[in-house]
């Protein structure tokens, strides 16, 4: 049977609505790589990333006794041992996120890889369990800037994966998650006031100390908790001297002036701070150089 001439202003107008469904739809679900040595847990889908940025642990300075925790327990994980879960919380740019992916750079050899998953995403945690339930590598499901409103019910799947559901322990399967709060879920000033008969509202918690332990009780599931603090000029100074001297380029009084009104610019003191504040040095250093050879040679 011949096929239907249909008219061209219709076939624009399917094609277009294609087009549209595909930006819509989710995409098809493609084996995992498992080549790879780190992971977006992205629609659904573990998404290879293939050259993750490499960090360093000997570029972390001045946090020395969370490097000692982390690394032991990171070890004692990668050798089948028990291990725990750990929440790194503290102050902004002062390297939890660097030490999870230094880790990844120091121990990928032995068989550690890791998978980012977003906050809204901890519902399906137990869908990365299943998928890497036959894996012989060992993985940390790392969680950054983690915290939770009072509406999210999003904390409910992580506290089952941690320790709260007969599924959680895999040997394969560790949680790292950073933090700038301690505690993850918010507190409010009046679960910790005396209840009152008069203006009570009807809907008011008639155990409002269950309502607070029930918030705590996300952060204990953690096993392993690691703070970090601010740091002073010197510590900062000190990072800064390490990635100068590292690029083999003169640290001095010069350099010394610079980083610390780079400092005060960005209105803290951080490992953060220094290390873009040396990428912007050595990045200007170097195209200086880069300049005064060009005009040389013509």
């Amino acid at each position: 049977m011949a096929m239907l001439d249909l008219p061209e202003s219709l076939l624009h107008s399917l094609s277009s609505v294609l087009t549209q469904l595909q930006h819509v739809l989710p995409a098809p679900k493609q084996a995992t790589d498992f080549s790879a040595i780190a992971f977006k847990w992205q629609q659904q889908q573990l998404v290879a990333i293939q050259q993750p940025k490499p960090m360093y642990l000997d570029d972390l300075i001045g946090i020395e006794l969370q490097k000692a925790k982390i690394i032991q327990n990171t070890l004692q994980f990668l050798h089948g041992l028990p291990a725990n879960d750990v929440l790194l919380t503290g102050s902004r740019g002062t390297g939890k996120s660097s030490i999870v992916r230094a880790l990844l750079t120091e121990y990928a050899a032995q068989g550690l890889r890791l998978i980012e998953i977003e906050r809204d995403d901890l519902s399906e945690l137990p869908q990365i369990q299943q998928l890497i339930a036959t894996r012989p590598e060992k993985f940390i499901v790392y969680c950054d800037d983690l915290a939770f409103n009072a509406e999210d019910e999003n904390y409910r799947s992580l506290k089952s994966v941690l320790d709260g559901s007969l599924q959680s322990g895999a040997s394969n399967f560790i949680i790292y998650a950073t933090s700038n709060r301690r505690h993850l879920l918010p507190e409010f000033m009046h679960e910790n006031m005396p209840l009152r008969k008069v203006d009570v509202p009807q809907y008011t918690e008639l155990h409002p100390q269950e309502a607070i332990e029930e918030k705590i009780s996300l952060s204990d599931r953690f096993g392993l908790w690691l703070s970090f603090y601010p740091m002073d000029q010197q510590l900062y100074l000190q990072i800064v001297e390490h990635y100068i001297v590292q690029a083999n380029l003169p640290y001095n009084d010069t350099v010394r002036s610079a980083s610390l009104q780079w400092s005060q610019a960005r209105g803290q003191r951080s490992g953060r701070a220094a290390y873009q504040f040396s990428k912007h040095w050595i990045g200007s250093e170097s195209l200086a150089q880069y300049t005064n050879q060009s005009e040389s040679a013509k």
